[in-house]
């Protein structure tokens, strides 16, 4: 006898796949607060005035990238 499969994921597999999507919403403004920051630092440790932009534009790229990363993962698995 064969058993069917079950269409119904699990309680662990639900909570996998939120974590997924909060990950991905979370990327991208921990990714852009990051590069402020590290452009700050860089800012006051070399006395320039556009490394803090540079690092917010590096870091919001950074942050992009990642979430359209997660989102195409997410769609291949079908989550």
């Amino acid at each position: 006898m064969e058993l069917m499969a079950d269409n119904n994921p699990g309680p662990k597999k639900q909570w996998a796949s939120a974590e997924k999507m909060i990950m991905l919403g979370i990327a991208l403004p921990a990714a852009t607060f990051a590069g402020w920051i590290l452009g700050g630092l860089l800012d006051r440790h070399f006395h320039t005035d556009w490394m803090s932009i540079a690092g917010l534009i590096f870091g919001t790229v950074a942050g992009f990238t990642q979430f359209i990363v997660g989102a195409l993962r997410a769609m291949k698995s079908g989550e």
